[in-house]
């Protein structure tokens, strides 16, 4: 194979494994009844004036299945916790007991549940976008190569197959994944 199409499937390759890696970790971010420390990743704490992730200044931990517990290491920071976690749009009100902040997360409704499958299946699709937008680019460069007379017609006849090859195992990925995080959220 032709030395600059394997280097350019490879890099490919690589775009293709991000977009899989971070539908993952929006997935982490769904609340889907059990408590995952992943939901507060996303919420800023003003720590001595930086906006600072919960998991930097406090450590998290699962207990019991369906609640969170949160131990700062500078008890100080209970209440700014606090506050970011009740400003946040997760919808679970905290309770602290001077040393330690508890997040008790309900069991969903059906309604909620079908509304969280639905959610998963757009992060999925985004993900599908991505890979095909992916699959685009590297189809115009190698074109490009060829009409610049680096590739021959045969060498992007088969860099055009090995892409579509790619993209076909990545996307096939992302249904699995769409399709696990789904049966997850429906199961609870």
């Amino acid at each position: 194979m032709n030395e600059i199409i394997k280097e350019r499937l490879d890099k490919s390759e690589k775009n293709m494994k991000k977009i899989i890696d971070r539908l993952q970790e929006e997935y982490g971010s769904i609340r889907a009844g059990r408590a995952n420390p992943a939901v507060l990743n996303k919420i800023p704490v003003d720590y001595y004036g930086t906006p600072t992730p919960i998991n930097q200044i406090a450590s998290v931990a699962v207990s019991e299945g369906r609640n969170l517990l949160i131990t700062p290491w500078d008890v100080s920071m209970i209440r700014p916790i606090s506050k970011a976690i009740l400003a946040s749009e997760l919808g679970i009100t905290p309770t602290d007991d001077g040393k330690t902040i508890r997040l008790v997360f309900p069991q969903p409704t059906e309604d909620r549940r079908k509304e969280l499958a639905k959610t998963a299946k757009k992060y999925g699709d985004e993900a599908k976008v991505a890979v095909r937008n992916e699959r685009r680019d590297l189809m115009e460069k190698f074109k490009k190569l060829k009409k610049d007379s680096e590739l021959t017609e045969d060498d992007l006849t088969e860099a055009e197959k090995k892409v579509q090859k790619l993209t076909d195992r990545y996307t096939e990925e992302i249904d699995k994944v769409v399709s696990e995080k789904e049966k997850e959220i429906m199961s609870l």
